[in-house]
């Protein structure tokens, strides 16, 4: 099994100051997908520039050709089923059948109550998580949609063409607990994780190695409960939030290390964010494009 690699490009700079050239540079560099997050703001980059994932990704869309592009994650804090279908279809239109839909349940971050609601408890967020998958899936397979939920109504909601993609486009769920495992096993065509959160401030990086060995294996047993294929479920994991933080990419060994030990737990996709100067991303460009084109070779 060989590692497919990628790449997340935060959407901090405008088109013109830098942010085209990442999006070109990707894709010379060999990635597999380059993602963005789908945030309304995020972090520390709140009182900076921010763009709209969908819209850079059409932009993205028209200036590659091979790069499969995505979200990273989208979630339900601000989207809308019947509207992120509409988007979806036209994104993966323009880019040929290029696009994976990174989604996940959503946080209590600033997303969590932009729109003047109070933030959902987790409860809620699962609950809501559990029928926005769902109903997308429908909307992104059926020229028409009408349902009915306790959160999400869809009302003759059309979607002709379709996807590009067939039956729809592939979506990367993102899940850590056993609801959100389900979805994943059963509308996914990947499993997207970060590692165990909580070991993220005080944890080693065994540690962490042994919470995702768990994760794998609890959806491992979900996978066999519904009688899906595990191996037919791609595993990625979004690199940064584990107690390694930046080291993997400190040098191309010390990635191809990292990379090793999370082969060996059955993932198929790394994914490494894009440099960003002064930030918790702050990489060495040189030894970043290194590792793009050069580790993949060495993980196969």
């Amino acid at each position: 099994m060989s590692l497919r690699l990628s790449t997340v490009i935060l959407p901090y700079r405008r088109w013109q100051e830098g942010g085209r050239a990442a999006w070109t540079r990707a894709e010379q560099l060999g990635f597999h997908t380059a993602y963005t997050y789908d945030h309304l703001s995020w972090r520390s980059f709140r009182d900076g520039p921010w763009f709209g994932a969908v819209p850079t990704l059409t932009a993205a869309a028209t200036l590659t050709d091979r790069l499969r592009l995505g979200t990273l994650v989208t979630s339900p804090n601000f989207r809308h089923p019947v509207t992120l279908a509409k988007e979806l279809i036209s994104l993966d239109d323009i880019s040929g059948g290029r696009v994976t839909l990174g989604i996940g349940a959503g946080g209590s971050g600033f997303d969590a109550t932009a729109l003047g609601q109070e933030p959902w408890t987790p409860r809620e967020r699962a609950d809501r998580f559990a029928e926005f998958v769902p109903l997308l899936d429908r909307l992104l397979s059926e020229d028409a949609v009408s349902y009915e939920g306790d959160f999400y109504s869809a009302h003759e909601a059309r979607n002709i063409p379709g996807c590009v993609q067939r039956p729809r486009l592939p979506f990367a769920v993102a899940a850590t607990g056993p609801r959100g495992m389900r979805l994943a096993a059963r509308y996914g065509q990947a499993w997207v994780t970060t590692g165990d959160p909580k070991l993220y401030e005080n944890g080693t990086p065994e540690q962490s190695v042994q919470a995702i060995r768990g994760q794998a294996d609890k959806l491992a047993d979900i996978c066999a409960e519904i009688g899906r294929d595990m191996t037919d479920l791609d595993k990625v994991l979004l690199t940064g939030f584990t107690p390694d933080r930046g080291g993997p990419l400190q040098s191309l060994d010390a990635f191809v290390d990292f990379a090793g030990r999370h082969m060996e737990l059955g993932f198929t996709d790394l994914v490494i964010h894009w440099p960003i100067p002064d930030s918790p991303f702050a990489t060495d460009e040189k030894v970043f494009e290194q590792i793009a084109m050069e580790a993949p070779a060495q993980l196969r």
